[in-house]
């Protein structure tokens, strides 16, 4: 809603669960038991808790207190932490150890600086660990239709509180991914139709030996 802000008072899925939940699980279908999986920038933890009946470990971390209030009462079999990610992770890093799976679902739309986000996301994963990231899709086809439709405000809105500041593309995704010393392996679409997609999912991978300058 315009003027609404993104904090987070109940444990009530969002809206885009219902088109990434799918995406995201096929991608992790063959990931073990016992494997450690984080979710960054959690927000209430109701997207990370549709896979607690995984086996794997389950961590989460947000910036908004409340937020994390709300995943701790609602989901007390996973451990979240109150923490910035595009700060430093060190300490929170001591708690979690190497992770096997960094989850992020539409957030990194939404930090000042995703390059520090995506350096903490590839801190965080054990060598060759998973990033699964979404993020809006946005592509030619698809801005020609919202400036058809004369839906530009609508959907590059700037009334939202603390709403989306970056607007990626596959390709800049993919450049900011491997700035980052990843290497991008995935492209998915999701929800409504190809190219005109609401989010896009990309899987990239931790290299067993680092190959950032």
């Amino acid at each position: 809603m315009e003027g609404s802000s993104y904090e987070h008072w109940t444990a009530e899925a969002s809206g885009s669960h219902s088109y990434l939940y799918p995406v995201v699980k096929c991608l992790l279908a063959d990931l073990p038991k016992n494997s450690i999986v984080l979710d960054m920038g959690c927000g209430n933890g109701s997207f990370i808790s549709l896979f607690s009946q995984t086996g794997w470990k389950l961590y989460g971390t947000d910036f908004s207190t409340a937020g994390i209030e709300v995943a701790k009462k609602h989901f007390p079999n996973i451990s979240f932490f109150l923490a910035d990610s595009q700060a430093n992770i060190s300490k929170l890093k001591e708690q979690t150890g190497d992770v096997d799976v960094v989850i992020s679902t539409e957030v990194i739309e939404h930090v000042y600086d995703p390059r520090a986000f995506l350096r903490n996301a590839y801190e965080f994963l054990s060598p060759n660990g998973t990033l699964v990231i979404t993020t809006p899709y946005h592509g030619y086809l698809k801005n020609v239709m919202l400036a058809v439709a004369n839906k530009m405000d609508h959907h590059y809105t700037a009334l939202r509180d603390h709403g989306h500041i970056k607007f990626f593309s596959r390709n800049t995704l993919t450049k900011v991914l491997e700035e980052t010393g990843f290497h991008v392996e995935q492209f998915r679409g999701a929800g409504r139709f190809p190219y005109l997609w609401k989010s896009m999912v990309l899987v990239a991978s931790k290299p067993l030996r680092a190959n950032r300058s």
